[in-house]
């Protein structure tokens, strides 16, 4: 293969512009304008930063703080629990299994939205009041995970 038969590659829409290699390449600037900080070599800028002015990221007010020791958990509601048939007891590995929740995270909480249809015992890290006298009337346990 020689020089002159080389060909842009299939689907290139625009030569590749050779910029400061002299005058034959397009210019004496290399894209780069006329002086100025962001014409010479080894400039770089940092993130948000605005030319000295007060960058926008600190002219907004902040309200709040996140809170760092916030415990998450995996939420089901008791019209979820009902839907899994066949297993007893219930707890957050077979649910894992069952891909009734994605990720346990710091424990499993049941919240009392719609019914349980039959009796059944559940294990979870937490209740809500309204899911726990609704699991004791179908008949079942509602059991207490206390973590180590």
């Amino acid at each position: 293969m020689r020089l002159h038969q080389l060909r842009p590659p299939k689907g290139q829409k625009h030569s590749i512009k050779r910029v400061g290699r002299g005058m034959g390449s397009g210019g004496r600037r290399a894209g780069r304008g006329d002086k100025g900080q962001k014409s010479r070599s080894g400039y770089s800028r940092r993130l948000g930063f605005e030319g000295g002015q007060n960058p926008l990221i600190r002219r907004t007010p902040k309200r709040g703080f996140t809170n760092i020791f916030k415990k998450r958990f995996a939420v089901v509601n008791l019209e979820t629990l009902s839907r899994v048939e066949g297993v007893d007891p219930i707890t957050p590995e077979v649910l894992l299994k069952q891909g009734v929740i994605k990720k346990l995270h710091e424990g499993l909480r049941v919240l009392g939205s719609g019914e349980v249809g039959r009796k059944v015992t559940v294990h979870a890290h937490h209740f809500s009041e309204s899911a726990r006298k609704k699991i004791e009337a179908a008949g079942g346990k509602a059991e207490l995970i206390v973590a180590a």
